[in-house]
């Protein structure tokens, strides 16, 4: 049965990285062609970084992503202390409200900030609402519930006992906040600001829908790319961007094992003492 298990999940990664794999081999060939290999080539990435257009719309998707992580991680670790204040039924009511963002499908949430946006417009009599802010918004709301997804389990897992400790030895709410709670969750903190930072970068669907043509991403860009035959040089940039969110999660999940490595530690060094 072992086996079995390690046969399938094997067969399940081939079938999830192949095509990045073929993709990855393709920004290397000279030719056009991804089935036919003709020679290894470097013209591809350097085609893409003499292209003044893709590398515009490749700064517009890091500004919303790096400002849109930024906010949502300062906002949401404020929530998830927040809703550890809580108690009962209200934190898991608080907390069931913000997982709905997360299920709900991304068509859904894009429609309705669109509608949301063009209301707005519309009462504010603006022509064009469409642009960097709505774009900045909608990118802040869907990336909110991950961060707190992220700080609130870092929360529970704190000892109570250290800010009360710190509270006794003369710090001020705030202090103690500062020096001890940050402290305690800033692995949750930095792994929910690096999803946040992904999911931003990647996303076509949302943005697609409160986008302008003021500003505009590279997802949204690339889906225009796909309605005639792509260049090359766009192989090298889904290849490089792969690359990036991929090492992004490998810091995430290396972030979080230290952290859960370090309580053990500290955990063990209380049972001895």
């Amino acid at each position: 049965m072992k086996h079995v298990n390690r046969i399938i999940t094997i067969l399940v990664f081939i079938f999830l990285y192949i095509p990045m794999i073929v993709l990855g081999i393709a920004s290397f060939n000279s030719g056009t062609d991804v089935a036919v290999f003709k020679s290894f080539t470097l013209s591809q990435y350097g085609n893409l970084f003499r292209d003044q257009s893709l590398l515009e719309l490749l700064r517009n998707s890091l500004i919303i992503a790096v400002l849109s992580s930024v906010i949502a991680t300062v906002f949401g670790t404020m929530a998830s202390v927040g809703i550890y204040a809580m108690r009962g039924r209200m934190r898991r009511a608080v907390m069931t409200l913000t997982d709905i963002p997360m299920t709900n499908p991304d068509i859904v949430t894009g429609v309705s900030l669109a509608l949301l946006f063009a209301f707005t417009g519309t009462a504010l009599r603006l022509n064009s609402v469409l642009g960097f802010w709505t774009l900045l918004i909608a990118h802040i709301t869907f990336n909110f519930p991950y961060v707190i997804l992220n700080v609130m389990p870092k929360l529970q897992q704190m000892d109570p006992e250290l800010v009360d400790a710190a509270l006794d030895l003369g710090c001020s709410p705030m202090k103690a906040f500062t020096k001890v709670v940050i402290h305690e969750i800033m692995p949750g903190v930095l792994s929910g600001a690096l999803m946040a930072f992904t999911m931003s970068l990647d996303d076509f669907v949302i943005s697609y829908f409160v986008t302008g043509s003021s500003f505009i991403t590279l997802p949204v860009e690339i889906y225009n790319y796909t309605k005639k035959p792509i260049q090359p040089k766009i192989y090298a940039l889904f290849t490089l961007m792969f690359a990036v969110i991929l090492l992004l999660m490998v810091l995430m999940n290396l972030l979080q094992a230290r952290s859960d490595k370090a309580k053990g530690r500290a955990a063990a060094r209380r049972v001895r003492v």
